[in-house]
């Protein structure tokens, strides 16, 4: 496994609202990394609650976050996970996040349950959940 930590858009929304959670995603920022499709979910997040763009360009500038763009063999693996995890009723945006994560065998951060579930070869770590 890559020492690289994927984030989610809740794991990443997680942090910048100071929910439950956040500290551990603070503990591997710098060596976290998120794909553009994800980014794009936190943006429209941000922006629903009544950020302007330029207020949610400040928030996620001062983060310096590692933004990954949407390859083609990770389209085709979002595509293949569809019936893998169509029972746990994961969106197009998780199913990028998974891809990005197996596309580079990094560990993925969300706080979904459902996703945290998913059983496809990487570890999945949910902030929420206590380590034991």
């Amino acid at each position: 496994m890559s020492s690289k930590i994927v984030l989610d858009a809740s794991a990443l929304l997680c942090l910048l609202n100071d929910e439950p959670g956040a500290e551990r995603v603070i503990e591997v920022l710098t060596r976290s990394l998120i794909g553009t499709t994800n980014l794009a979910e936190v943006v429209s997040k941000l922006r629903e609650r009544g950020l302007s763009l330029d207020e949610v360009r400040e928030a996620l500038g001062g983060l310096h976050l590692d933004v990954r763009p949407l390859s083609l063999d990770q389209a085709m693996i979002i595509g293949d996970l569809r019936p893998a995890t169509k029972s746990l009723s994961l969106s197009l945006g998780d199913r990028a996040c998974l891809a990005l994560a197996m596309d580079l065998q990094a560990e993925m951060f969300t706080t979904d349950g459902p996703l945290a579930s998913a059983d496809v070869g990487i570890t999945i770590t949910d902030v929420r959940r206590s380590t034991k």
